[in-house]
């Protein structure tokens, strides 16, 4: 298990954790997909895992998976797997402030429910752009050719 750790949303600090196996199991097996598939010449780069990401003087986040623009310090994409103890502050704190910075791309991963809502920012605002289920494939023209099978990314299997 994940030790806990802190973000400050609006000003207001917000201890998150500690992160249970199978959370951290589909953490992994994001970062090891997305390392796998982007390019070497990406204009993103991966950031480790729960990273500290500035996004205005007052708020700090940690998402489970941010992918960062490699020239300056905007998020492109944030990752967020939710625990099933602690969905709010991901499922609409952290989600509206992401849109407010206009983080271009969101994905909500829920491993109790094995989908994937994925979100684009239009106008300072989130759109729902799909949905994925375990019988989905997982792909982001960020990411080359890549496609992640969702039953695969939810199997049932320890770290």
């Amino acid at each position: 298990m994940a030790d806990p750790y802190e973000e400050i949303l609006d000003g207001r600090p917000l201890i998150r954790g500690p992160i249970n196996g199978p959370h951290e199991l589909l953490c992994e097996r994001l970062h090891h997909w997305v390392a796998k598939n982007l390019p070497h010449n990406s204009a993103l780069h991966l950031l480790p895992r729960r990273a500290l990401v500035k996004l205005r003087p007052d708020t700090e986040i940690r998402p489970d998976l941010s992918l960062m623009r490699r020239h300056d310090p905007r998020l492109y994409l944030a990752v967020e797997v939710l625990q099933p103890s602690d969905r709010h502050p991901d499922t609409v704190i952290k989600k509206n402030i992401l849109a407010a910075c206009l983080v271009p791309r969101l994905w909500i991963v829920d491993g109790r429910y094995q989908n994937i809502e994925l979100y684009v920012t239009t106008g300072g605002n989130f759109r729902l752009e799909a949905i994925l289920t375990v019988n989905d494939v997982l792909s982001d023209s960020a990411l080359s050719s890549g496609r992640l099978s969702l039953a695969e990314l939810f199997a049932r299997r320890t770290i």
